[in-house]
């Protein structure tokens, strides 16, 4: 099954105020294995980024100017997620952006049932957590440290590891054969069959009279005469 890994940057946090996409990141899925299909751009959302999105992903109205309008890329990103399950991130957010867009040009709207939120399996897997991508992050043991601001592919690529994890995670076991316990430490003590291999070393008579004789002088009370 093939899924798409999907992120968003915006000029702001809400349609509401007429906050448009600057950026968009994908990357493909198939059963879990990432492929070499990615989806990335840019975009001119034709307005000014606000100070607090500038803040978070660093992209100047400058940087933007230049760069093609959601129109110009819309087929080429519906031709990529064409029949494919999108996993976002606290979907809501990317969602009404994505299809404020497509209303703006006339364009049919995206499905909500054809989205995955991992931000709602987390919360499910671990409720009352912080579950932000980089809390999750932190939790799978997933690097981020080249997350200095956000950015859509980038993003992407972690939220990949993440999803991977929630719906692929086992129980964490203890691998004995793996674990820094050895034989020299601990005798095979979990391993009866490994201790029936292990040669036994019986004392020679010698070596057993003179524990006699060592038992003898050392000890006020004994029973070997």
């Amino acid at each position: 099954m093939k899924e798409v890994v999907l992120d968003t940057e915006t000029t702001g946090l809400s349609v509401r105020d007429g906050h448009r996409i600057v950026e968009i990141g994908c990357i493909e899925l198939d059963n879990l294995i990432p492929t070499s299909n990615k989806f990335h751009c840019y975009l001119n959302p034709e307005r000014k980024v606000s100070e607090k999105a500038l803040e978070v992903h660093g992209y100047t109205d400058q940087f933007l100017a230049d760069k093609k309008k959601f129109f110009e890329i819309v087929d080429e990103f519906f031709l990529f997620i064409k029949d494919k399950k999108l996993i976002i991130h606290n979907a809501s957010f990317d969602l009404s952006f994505l299809n404020y867009e497509l209303r703006k040009i006339k364009k049919k709207e995206i499905n909500k049932e054809n989205i995955i939120d991992t931000l709602e399996i987390a919360r499910q897997k671990f409720p009352g957590s912080q579950n932000s991508l980089d809390a999750l992050c932190k939790r799978f043991n997933i690097d981020n440290s080249r997350r200095e601001k956000h950015n859509a592919l980038i993003d992407c690529q972690l939220l990949k590891e993440v999803y991977i994890n929630l719906v692929d995670q086992k129980e964490p076991k203890l691998n004995l054969k793996n674990s820094e316990i050895s034989e020299n430490q601990y005798g095979n003590v979990f391993s009866g069959k490994e201790n029936k291999k292990r040669k036994i070393i019986r004392p020679s008579l010698e070596e057993l009279e003179l524990h006699k004789k060592y038992l003898k002088t050392h000890l006020q009370k004994n029973h070997y005469n």
